[in-house]
């Protein structure tokens, strides 16, 4: 079995809901993709007595845990605190953590508060953990049963430290079996459709299904035991990607490595030598950007005026008035693929999440053209991704 692992984060802004917690998720699946069982996330506000209460509880329970926040140098600040009261650990003074926070100072020309001094304090016999990218160094000790690691809450000096020196502590201090994940990303269908979809598949009581719905997608999760047979697992996933069809983009957790769409159809664009121009309108620009940076994009247009012209068109005439834009555009750019993308829909319903506009695309390769049509309903800026998402798909249908 693995070992059991506890995320705790601290500070008033997490529990009233002032931050999100993203440090948790982010700790969370790291910590699971290493091989621990995720037992709990528990967040505590800025009370000493809270604090010492939760540490002790984790430490008869847990094999270890890993706690963000409250390592700053303000009075709100009470991780280290807290840990010499539950632990029995008194405070220390650590001068090569004092050099190192004076130095921090120092390489920006400016001095240091006498409050960051604080920082400088751990607990007694705690390791300590350097911190190159802030102030506040981690720390971490053993306790009971539990292996506790203390990191600072900003994001960036948190992972910073997690993946230079905590991960790989942890994968030489516990025996640990990770599990495989594999992920199928889908795009145009929603959870319970794809839960419908895959009903009559048999899954092994071993192996965890779960789903993710995001912005530019939906996975489909499998989690397989460390142990589980290549084979199986090979043959399992063909059969879900088999029963969701043309909705996979991409399946994460093989042998090659995925991104998102525009890095998904990166790869095929390469491999045809296709160049690609693009007139949009309901994404306003983002269709493009999310194809920024690849050469493969010749050109790239947004028309105000194209869009409010066609909010009054019929289905077909719409089509008639994209498929001229299309060929205008081969003709001028001279690129492999050309797409055009137009919306219609009430003058107001762009704005109005209580509307739908109907997205049409069109895809002219060649002489032949190719279509697909959409209605997006949701606030103005999930019409303009999803616009230009259904857009690319269909030019990764087309490729694939």
């Amino acid at each position: 079995m693995n070992p059991t692992l506890e995320i705790f984060s601290q500070g008033e802004e997490i529990v009233t809901g002032q931050t999100v917690d993203t440090n948790a998720a982010w700790l969370a699946q790291e910590a699971i993709h290493c091989g621990f069982t995720v037992t709990r996330h528990t967040a505590v506000g800025d009370k000493l007595t809270d604090l010492i209460n939760l540490l002790n509880d984790i430490a008869a329970r847990a094999d270890c845990c890993i706690c963000t926040g409250g390592l700053g140098p303000t009075s709100d600040d009470l991780t280290a605190e807290a840990v010499a009261s539950a632990f029995n650990r008194p405070l220390e003074f650590d001068d090569i953590a004092f050099e190192q926070i004076k130095e921090f100072f120092d390489r920006r020309n400016r001095p240091m508060p006498e409050v960051n001094k604080k920082q400088a304090l751990l607990p007694q016999t705690a390791k300590r953990i350097d911190n190159t990218w802030g102030t506040a160094p981690g720390f971490a000790l053993q306790h009971q049963r539990c292996w506790f690691v203390f990191l600072p809450g900003v994001p960036s000096e948190m992972k910073g430290l997690f993946l230079e020196h905590v991960k790989p502590d942890l994968l030489t201090r516990f025996t640990l079996q990770p599990p495989h994940l594999v992920s199928l990303k889908t795009l145009g269908v929603g959870e319970s459709a794809i839960q419908e979809l895959i009903k009559d598949i048999k899954i092994p009581e071993t192996i965890e299904l779960g789903f993710r719905a995001g912005t530019d997608d939906v996975q489909t999760k499998l989690l397989f035991p460390f142990d589980y047979p290549k084979t199986d697992l090979d043959s399992l996933v063909a059969e879900f990607s088999q029963c969701l069809g043309d909705y996979v983009f991409a399946i994460d957790g093989l042998e090659e490595p995925t991104g998102d769409l525009a890095f998904e159809i990166n790869k095929l664009m390469t491999a045809t030598n296709h160049t690609l121009a693009i007139i949009e309108t309901a994404s306003h620009g983002l269709l493009a950007a999310k194809c920024v940076g690849y050469d493969w994009l010749i050109q790239a247009s947004y028309d105000k005026n194209i869009s409010q012209s066609n909010q009054v068109l019929s289905s077909s005439e719409l089509l008639n008035t994209a498929k001229n834009l299309a060929l205008n555009l081969q003709e001028k750019t001279d690129g492999s693929l050309v797409l055009v993308q137009l919306y219609t829909g009430k003058p107001e319903a762009l704005k109005d999440k209580n509307l739908a506009i109907q997205v049409l695309t069109v895809l002219r390769v060649d002489k032949t053209f190719y279509e697909s049509i959409h209605t997006i309903l949701g606030p103005i800026t999930r019409k303009q991704n999803q616009a230009a998402l259904l857009s690319l798909d269909l030019l990764r249908r087309y490729l694939k």
